[in-house]
């Protein structure tokens, strides 16, 4: 399970929802914006990824015991590895025996949940502001161009690229551009790309191996 690629989505969730007078995903960004051209936005919004991805990992760098949450990581998984493992051998002895650090095993998942959600209490205000003030206004309403749709997801909660009908909607911000990212969305993209590396570099990765 790649816990950098949950931590990222729980911290970026709000992004899916009306904020701030109704304002919708759709109509985030401005039809002048500061920046314009499609290249230039696409870098534009990748750097911005890129920057609060390092104010995240400095946050929980300084908040976070990031040895004792790797102890903890490594015990709780080695604890469901052998239990797996336990119940596809049908070991019922040691099926009971693992059962005994069930508690104990909860209570550590438990602290390290909180150890992690802990950061995105401080991250969260600045992040948002700074995504439904700050971008909005640098930038249009679509800022990337997919060749194929990324809607992979039935319904209307998490589509990243305009569909065909949005873009035959005269006064859409989707209007003529079937397919292109969404400013939020080529944001929470980039955020996915570059978090592994920031991460790693930063020397907050969740990742054992």
């Amino acid at each position: 399970m790649d816990f950098n690629f949950i931590l990222l989505f729980l911290d970026s969730i709000h992004l899916q929802f009306d904020i701030f007078g109704g304002q919708s995903r759709q109509a985030l960004g401005s039809a002048d914006p500061i920046i314009k051209g499609l290249i230039l936005s696409m870098f534009a919004v990748s750097g911005f990824g890129i920057l609060l991805n390092l104010f995240n990992s400095a946050v929980r760098k300084k908040m976070v015991d990031q040895t004792k949450l790797k102890r903890i990581m490594k015990e709780t998984r080695g604890w469901q590895k052998e239990r797996m493992a336990a119940m596809r051998a049908k070991d019922q002895a040691k099926i009971a025996e693992l059962g005994k650090k069930s508690a104990y095993m909860n209570k550590m998942s438990m602290e390290m949940m909180q150890m992690n959600m802990r950061p995105m209490m401080i991250t969260f205000v600045p992040l948002i502001l700074i995504f439904y003030f700050v971008l909005p206004q640098l930038f249009s309403y679509t800022v990337a161009l997919s060749p194929i749709p990324l809607n992979v997801i039935p319904g209307d909660f998490f589509q990243l690229t305009c569909t065909a009908e949005h873009a035959a909607i005269e006064g859409d911000p989707c209007y003529g551009h079937e397919n292109s990212l969404y400013l939020w969305a080529w944001y929470f993209l980039s955020s996915i790309a570059f978090s592994g590396i920031v991460m790693k570099l930063t020397k907050t990765s969740m990742d054992l191996s």
